[in-house]
């Protein structure tokens, strides 16, 4: 065991947490904290909640870390839920013991860059501020890292992607912590017809971006099928509605889905994806469908008059616009939208699928 010892000043700001600034050279650091970077485990489990380096930034860092006169003012902030002991000295001042065993106990919540552009200087190891923060629990330490980097320059897909494990909230993100839970099972359970196939932080492959599915998720919430659903049934119920839902999409539009990216089909595009959720919803309100043969004869209205690959949108008599120049914003959206349900809206309702069943097995 490792045992690190640092004088500190504890600052008097929450009764739940210690907030603690000392001074530690950059190597030290490095063996209490951690970067620990997101990503999935081989279960689609998330771990981690860190962006990926920038090398570009830790770069430009370096380089001016290089000089002779180089600062760095801004503390790294480091979080902890066990491994380390304050001892009140006098007054403000305290004593931090951070216990090294087999496992680094810290995490570094903010400053990851600044560290990695430092430990690549071994011979410019100077001291830098750390601001120590004690959590009680690793929940907490992660809710403490949403907050701290949701109103800073941090991939907004990564902070939705991290919403799923973390409690207490403040009200604008609540929404979408439903949103990006739900979002989350969409891509890694092995039941849904879009596994796999959500662009996310932690799933780079994917082509569907997960915030355009967060706001169809948001909007059948707000106003939508999923807002009628009980309460207790809202996240089961909704997941299976957005995945049969979408297994009809896959299957109405193979060949506009199948190996398709956003800038080869804008079915696949957030313009598209938010587009037929308006559909989605269009088609459970008119005939109640949940099953993805009652969405499919829903989507028939649209066969052969869409233009998700080639050709051009007739929005109006003077409104027509190629199929590549459709772009996701509100205002296109929404004619996209408008547009689809339209021609659903105008449509006979389609026949039960119970019903055709019946009439096959009657001869």
């Amino acid at each position: 065991m490792t045992t690190f010892t640092f004088l500190g000043v504890r600052a008097n700001q929450s009764a739940t947490h210690d907030v603690i600034s000392i001074a530690a050279r950059a190597s030290e650091v490095l063996k209490f904290a951690k970067i620990d970077r997101a990503g999935r485990t081989n279960e689609g489990a998330l771990k981690g909640f860190q962006r990926p380096q920038i090398s570009s930034h830790i770069g430009e860092i370096r380089d001016y870390l290089k000089t002779d006169d180089a600062v760095l003012p801004n503390p790294i902030v480091v979080a902890f839920t066990d491994s380390v002991r304050v001892t009140q000295k006098n007054g403000a001042i305290v004593e931090v013991t951070i216990e090294v065993d087999d496992e680094v106990p810290g995490y570094v919540v903010d400053g990851q860059q600044r560290l990695t552009a430092l430990s690549g200087l071994p011979d410019k190891d100077f001291q830098i501020f750390v601001s120590i923060l004690v959590c009680q629990d690793f929940e907490e330490l992660r809710r403490q890292f949403v907050l701290i980097n949701s109103t800073r320059p941090l991939p907004k897909a990564l902070i939705y992607e991290l919403l799923p494990g973390v409690k207490g909230l403040p009200k604008r993100l609540t929404s979408r912590s439903f949103a990006a839970t739900l979002t989350e099972r969409l891509n890694f359970d092995f039941d849904s017809s879009l596994r796999g196939l959500i662009y996310q932080h932690t799933n780079p492959a994917g082509v569907i971006r997960d915030t355009s599915l967060q706001k169809v998720i948001m909007q059948s919430m707000s106003d939508g099928a999923i807002r009628e659903l009980p309460k207790d049934e809202q996240f089961g119920e909704g997941f299976y509605l957005i995945s049969t839902f979408f297994a009809a999409v896959k299957e109405v539009f193979k060949n506009d889905w199948e190996n398709q990216t956003p800038k080869t089909s804008r079915l696949v595009h957030g313009a598209g994806i938010v587009a037929m959720g308006f559909v989605m919803e269009t088609i459970i309100a008119r005939s109640g469908a949940k099953e993805t043969p009652e969405f499919v004869a829903g989507l028939a209205p649209l066969v052969g008059r869409t233009a998700w690959t080639s050709g051009s949108w007739k929005f109006s008599e003077t409104e027509q616009v190629p199929w590549n120049s459709i772009e996701n914003t509100p205002r296109q959206i929404m004619a996209l939208s408008q547009h689809l349900v339209g021609m659903v809206r105008r449509a006979p309702l389609p026949v039960p699928v119970a019903a055709v069943t019946s009439r096959a097995s009657n001869g």
